[in-house]
């Protein structure tokens, strides 16, 4: 009998090891609306005089999932743009890779001339997801977004800050 006790409890652990281990596993699809809090940082830019300026930026962040669910939350947000101002053309193209905590990865691309007409409220541009790593292989979709310009950061460099809510509707397969 006193055997029987501690077999019983590491049978009970091994069963639910896993389960602790791997975290709650991913849903195959869905819709989520999340925030990322961006800092964006000018890296070099090209200005030619009356005929327009190409600029070159670094852009970090957190994410925060808007419904308190665990998807597209807490993760980290680097991404690469280029934002183009020649005359009445003004846009910003780039993409981005989201890392979580077990270090699982999603890359997507973005452009503001992409606009979903469905979504009006999302009126700055689109993210693509393009793909993953880890849980997230296989993940694609689409990320229509708003931009919301935030107080700048103080100090030298240029630096600007933006929070971009997302409407992302995502499928792993």
């Amino acid at each position: 009998m006193t055997l029987a006790k501690p077999t019983l409890f590491a049978g009970v652990l091994v069963a639910f090891a896993p389960a602790v281990v791997t975290g709650q596993p991913i849903e195959k699809k869905g819709t989520t609306p999340y925030v990322t809090h961006f800092i964006f940082k000018p890296l070099m830019s090209i200005d030619i005089a009356g005929l327009g300026t190409a600029t070159a930026l670094e852009a970090v962040g957190t994410t925060q999932n808007m419904k308190g669910e665990k998807t597209l939350d807490k993760m980290s947000a680097h991404c690469a743009a280029l934002n183009v101002s020649s005359g009445d053309k003004k846009y910003i193209d780039g993409a981005c890779v989201l890392a979580d905590s077990d270090g699982d990865k999603i890359f997507l691309t973005f452009d503001t001339r992409d606009l979903d007409k469905s979504q009006p409220k999302m009126d700055c541009g689109t993210h693509i997801i393009t793909g993953g790593t880890g849980k997230y292989k296989g993940i694609t979709g689409s990320e229509p977004f708003a931009c919301i310009s935030m107080p700048a950061p103080a100090g030298p460099g240029g630096y600007f800050a933006m929070d971009i809510p997302h409407n992302t509707t995502w499928e792993i397969k």
